[in-house]
């Protein structure tokens, strides 16, 4: 399909074709129309606005015409077979350089969005089939319409069933067979658990779900498992239901800037779910909506609505010389009035944020590697958030596939989407790893970008299927739990729920299993619902009173042993996570902070830190003894500032930032500094004792505290001489662990030092050659020697015959310290004659 030339000036195409405007409101057959049409020609193609919706139609012209004629593209998922006939597209990702005979695009009022509206404009102008193109919407764009393709033929449909105001209920009082809507994730849930409780469950559908779930949502309320559906605007398109009546929970929502009053079409637009083919429906609202005025009334009934202002528009004729370029060229105003120029949408933005990126600005000067930022810009986030890491994310890609081999790293690529295989979590937990994957999945259809994009493309849809499972399990459990209905009518009563506790720590509510005591922390059954959970946990507090205090004072009294604390910073009593430590006041004194708890009382809870802060000090203090010795050996001067710079650095500091502090030392401040076990090396000032393995394991551990970050990377294995420098790890962390980083490696204070004078009685004779022997002192590849050398203050020097010589780099030249008069005795002649010339002024 080739697109049409177009004139704005004109408003003229370069080629007769047959164009139609099939307007009108939903349920009028618009959609069945144009794939009828479509399926009369050798060859077509369709764009509609929902991955969901293109999915659905796949499906039904797959089994018409077969799986060999007919192409599924959207952003996620392309199913092309050898020689298609017919393409089932989401409008974004229609194949404009595919000529066909017939070609349409459905809700074409979208060109009046926001966000994807310039899309849908960028269609509606350009894109055409050779015989037929027909274009599906609202009747509110048809005098735009009208004067951007004036040569189009329009086709009004009338709906099919009528659509009525039946005012406002409360929500427990509402019809079977109704849909609520609201527009926040929030009230969605609330509503959702109240129908629960009251009318035994509800599915639910929000824009957040990926297909797969939302199928599923949606055929257990066709299925009649439940008769109710709540749901945010999500279900206004592509959701084809046997709804009676659609109730607005509000009336208000927030577009993205501010809280407004919803329109008259998007009212229309969500109230037409009500009520399918010749079947009647109803809308109104719930009780704290109240009612709806009668003018909106009038419009929705009649479907009569204020046309179109303006449609969204975004230049697409893009200047790929680099990325300043191609930035301003999408700042380009539209060419006529009808045309507003779209706000920047999250692409745009990606690439103003990239662009900023001195590398990225670098590696995008030519129109190549232009046009691929602007490709990788367009990676999808379905968070909706373009947060910072989604901007990471692409930098890293844009980085990879300019690299030498111009394709994403496998094992990187396999870390990224292998992480996301997990349906442990909540609801909001997996709706985040859904909106990931399917980032993914998107990736996984750019071939080009991909040494294997088969495996990933499965893979990635792989975890999308189960992830989808798991978030409709959930949302069952959340909403519709069959074991509500056993404790229902105890809810509603006014007595107690009754709680027992059994002798294997079962916790029984009313009978029913609804958790385990782990040590001190109930932890609940995953089905029990959010607001079962309240009276359920009150229930079982009473349950466990008894039990959790006798296991506060067995913990007080229990022996050091009983105590474990791991890597990650969590202490165990008896294999039982209790607390976990956190930045404290300095690096050596870390707060203990007790795991979140309900069931401890404030004075168990302070009880349980005290004894837990007790025994991390002195677990501390047996790994780390010296460095408090230096604490509190009750130096002065210099030594006293090295000290504490030593125990603000755990045990390590740099000996260039201590430059100052060492050559204040005397005599005595040096010796009391190597009494206490301290090494002024030529790099690093240091602790000996404190490079063992069990000191280097603390320090790396209170080191991710002090930072609060996980353990960046493995500690050195015991007796290592030198480790890799892992990439991204902060220098600091190699230092506050002992070792000294020195380009790819990171050497062991020790061993470094001894380098450093191996080097130096070496370099008596003169400038010498890298010997592999001083390699093996510091347990460096020879390779990396050189690292090592410059480290230590070496530069190489190449001389006559080729040979790399190392020598010492001059030292910079300080200005010596300005000397202090000596003092003058009193019966000094020149003590007098300083008195006599005081007398004189």
């Amino acid at each position: 399909m080739r697109g049409a030339t177009f004139d704005l000036q004109t408003m003229t195409p370069a080629v007769d074709r047959r164009i139609f405007a099939v307007l009108g409101p939903t349920n009028t057959g618009k959609t069945h129309l144009a794939i009828e049409r479509m399926l009369g020609h050798r060859s077509g193609m369709i764009g509609f606005p929902l991955r969901l919706l293109a999915r659905e139609n796949y499906d039904r012209i797959a089994e018409l015409k077969g799986r060999a004629k007919v192409a599924l593209v959207t952003g996620e998922e392309k199913i092309i077979p050898p020689n298609p006939q017919f393409f089932v597209c989401t409008v974004e990702s229609m194949p404009l350089d595919r000529e066909v005979d017939f070609l349409a695009v459905d809700e074409i009022q979208l060109c009046a969005d926001p966000e994807r509206g310039h899309v849908f404009t960028n269609r509606l102008l350009h894109a055409r089939g050779a015989e037929e193109t027909m274009f599906l919407g609202s009747e509110t764009i048809r005098p735009l319409l009208r004067r951007l393709v004036p040569e189009a033929e329009f086709i009004q449909r009338t709906r099919f069933s009528r659509l009525t105001y039946a005012g406002h209920k409360k929500l427990t009082r509402l019809p079977p067979r109704s849909a609520v809507v609201a527009f926040s994730t929030t009230d969605v849930y609330e509503m959702a658990e109240l129908l629960r409780r009251q009318r035994g469950g509800t599915a639910v559908v929000l824009g957040a779900l990926s297909p797969r779930t939302r199928n599923a949502q949606v055929g257990m309320y066709q299925a009649g498992e439940v008769d109710y559906l709540v749901a945010t605007d999500a279900i206004g398109m592509g959701l084809n239901m046997d709804i009676d009546h659609v109730a607005f929970a509000r009336l208000a929502k927030f577009d993205g800037q501010v809280v407004r009053r919803l329109r008259a079409p998007e009212v229309a637009q969500i109230a037409g779910r009500a009520g399918r083919h010749m079947a009647d429906g109803t809308f109104g609202t719930t009780e704290d909506a109240g009612t709806m005025d009668d003018e909106l009334v009038q419009a929705v009934e009649s479907h009569s609505f204020d046309p179109l202002p303006s449609l969204m528009w975004r230049n697409s004729d893009l200047d790929f010389a680099d990325a300043r370029r191609l930035l301003k060229s999408l700042e380009r105003p539209p060419p006529c009035r009808e045309l507003r120029r779209a706000p920047e949408a999250d692409d745009q933005q990606a690439l103003a944020v990239l662009a900023q990126d001195p590398e990225i600005a670098r590696i995008a000067r030519t129109p190549d590697r232009t046009r691929l930022l602007w490709e990788v810009c367009q990676i999808p986030d379905f968070r909706k958030v373009l947060s910072d890491a989604h901007t990471r994310l692409l930098r890293r890609i844009y980085r990879q596939l300019t690299g030498p081999a111009e394709r994403l790293e496998r094992d990187w690529v396999a870390d990224q989407i292998v992480r996301l295989d997990r349906t442990d979590g909540d609801i909001d937990a997996l709706v985040t790893r859904i909106a990931h994957v399917r980032t993914w999945t998107y990736i996984s259809h750019r071939a080009d970008w991909l040494a294997e994009p088969r495996r990933w493309q499965e893979a990635a849809r792989a975890i999308e299927d189960r992830l989808s499972d798991a978030l409709h399990e959930r949302l069952t459990q959340r909403f519709v739990d069959r074991r509500s209905t056993v404790l229902a009518k105890s809810l509603k009563g006014t007595r107690d729920l009754i709680g027992a506790v059994g002798r294997d720590g079962e916790v029984l509510v009313e009978g029913e299993y609804v958790g385990r005591l782990d040590g001190l922390a109930f932890m609940p059954d995953v089905s029990v619902h959010e607001e079962d959970a309240r009276a359920l946990l009150a229930a079982s507090r009473r349950a466990l009173r008894d039990e959790i205090a006798a296991r506060v004072r067995r913990l007080e009294a229990d022996d050091d042993e009983a105590f474990t604390l791991d890597d990650l910073g969590v202490i165990r009593w008896s294999g039982h996570p209790v607390a976990r430590l956190a930045a404290g006041p300095d690096p050596l004194t870390p707060a203990v902070k007790v795991s979140r708890n309900d069931l401890l009382e404030t004075d168990a809870r302070d009880r349980i830190e005290a004894r837990l802060r007790a025994w991390t000090g002195s677990r501390i203090q047996a790994a780390l003894g010296p460095l408090f010795a230096l604490r509190s050996a009750g130096f002065t001067g210099g030594a006293r500032g090295i000290a504490f710079q030593l125990w603000e650095g755990l045990g390590s500091a740099s000996r260039t930032a201590l430059e100052p502090l060492i050559r204040s030392l005397d005599k005595t401040g040096r010796r009391a500094l190597a009494k206490a076990g301290v090494r002024l090396g030529a790099v690093q000032v240091y602790l000996p004792s404190l490079l063992k393995p069990r000191a280097v394991a603390m320090r790396g551990l209170l080191w991710a505290v002090a930072n609060g970050l996980p353990l960046p990377a493995p500690l050195p294995a015991e007796g290592s001489q030198s480790v890799a420098v892992a990439e991204g790890v902060p220098p600091d962390f190699y230092r506050a662990i002992g070792y000294v980083p020195a380009g790819r490696r990171a050497i062991r204070a020790d061993r470094l030092e001894a380098l450093g004078i191996a080097a130096g009685r070496l370099y008596r004779s003169g400038p010498f050659a890298a010997d592999p022997e001083l390699a093996q002192l510091a347990g460096l590849p020879a390779a990396e020697l050189g690292d090592a050398l410059t480290a230590l203050g070496y530069r190489a020097v190449v001389d006559d015959s080729g040979v790399a010589l190392w020598r010492r780099r001059p030292a910079k030249k300080r200005n010596p310290p300005a000397r202090r008069p000596a003092p003058l005795r009193e019966d000094s002649p020149f003590a007098k004659l300083r008195a006599l010339g005081g007398q004189g002024r």
